[in-house]
């Protein structure tokens, strides 16, 4: 039996819907700096031409590529693995503030056709395609407006991460240079993300898809492609077709979870999913006791993990294989929790759908 919890189980912060942020890169460069930057740009033209980049396509790539001190700074900002933990519902609210609901409920709507379309070609809920789609980027609201291959450049140049934004440098100089993207066009956010999939130019070569049929792949205007990128990306990540991502489920009393610590260490996004304890049948847990909360059981045999986000008696989950493949689009828990309860959200109409569950505590 399912346990259904009304709307007033969380309240969500109102404020104004979220504004595309300006680029407000104009931080003054010293002539040593722009000495420096020039000097390093010249070696990863060798170095670049080198791995088989063609020196035409540096020349179209790097035109007017610049120094941006701010990006040093946002990178240099990010919270480290020593930052004060954040609880699940107010990183949900934060998500989740303004219209991301209602607004994504309508363009689910509006744009189920294509969503249709991308679910059919890669197995994965068109919900869960808009759910990152809103999540990412507000619905293609915010994209960002960095000149991408001065950010990447930059961010190469600082060093803190050389080899990952040397190689993200690479793939932004083989798009456009291939003619997939026009060198104009090339605007994101500070960190290189791009398009209203937010993926990096790796990612866009690696799993963008044209899912209009004009021959490009347009994750900045084309909503086709968009969708049709996000499918290929989570299937690529390991989504199940026919195998949903889980549910919020009650926790028998009592329960010995030192009975379900996994054995195994994972061997990727690592610190996320020791969190979760062992892969069982979902006939196991439901013979354990555990209870669906807006949800209902998958197959006996559907593999499921618990995760309490916010630590033991705080809000738990059993989440399948599906989920593990959000956690490939960013390695977090509470990233990929916040995807599927807003997909679960927003397939549902505005008289219905429940606002998500989660309860208080802190991140373990």
């Amino acid at each position: 039996m399912n346990a259904r919890i009304p709307l007033l189980a969380l309240v969500l912060a109102v404020v104004a819907p979220l504004a595309a942020p300006a680029c407000a890169d104009e931080t003054p460069v010293s002539t040593q700096q722009q000495a420096a930057f020039a000097e390093w740009l010249n070696l990863y033209r060798a170095e670049a031409t080198a791995r088989g980049l063609r020196p035409e396509w540096l020349d179209a790539a790097l035109s007017d590529v610049r120094l941006v001190p701010r990006v040093i700074g946002a990178d240099r900002n990010q919270p480290g693995g020593a930052a004060k933990p954040i609880r699940f519902p107010d990183y949900l609210a934060s998500k989740f503030h303004g219209d991301r609901i209602p607004h994504g409920q309508r363009q689910f709507a509006a744009n189920r056709e294509l969503l249709a379309q991308a679910e059919a070609a890669s197995g994965v809920p068109a919900a869960v395609i808009a759910a990152i789609w809103g999540i990412e980027t507000s619905y293609g609201r915010v994209l960002g407006r960095y000149d991408l291959p001065s950010a990447l450049a930059t961010l190469a140049f600082d060093g803190r991460r050389r080899d990952l934004f040397t190689r993200e440098l690479d793939a932004a100089v083989q798009m456009v240079g291939e003619g997939r993207v026009a060198r104009e066009a090339m605007k994101g956010s500070w960190a290189g993300a791009f398009g209203q999939t937010q993926f990096l130019p790796s990612s866009y070569l690696a799993y963008g898809r044209d899912g209009d049929g004009d021959g490009k792949v347009d994750l900045w205007g084309s909503q086709a492609d968009v969708f049709a990128s996000i499918g290929h990306y989570l299937a690529r990540s390991g989504w199940q077709k026919g195998e949903a991502w889980g549910f919020r489920t009650l926790v028998p009393e009592g329960f010995d979870r030192a009975t379900v610590v996994a054995s195994e260490t994972p061997t990727r996004c690592v610190t996320p999913l020791s969190r979760h304890s062992a892969l069982k049948p979902a006939r196991e847990w439901r013979a354990a006791g555990f209870t669906p909360v807006n949800g209902s059981w998958p197959a006996d045999d559907v593999m499921m993990s618990l995760i309490e986000p916010d630590g033991a008696g705080q809000g738990a989950y059993l989440v399948t294989r599906s989920y593990r493949a959000v956690l490939g689009y960013n390695c977090s828990n509470l990233y990929a929790l916040s995807v599927t309860l807003l997909a679960d959200a927003i397939s549902l109409s505005p008289a219905v759908a429940p606002a998500p569950v989660v309860a208080s505590g802190s991140l373990q």
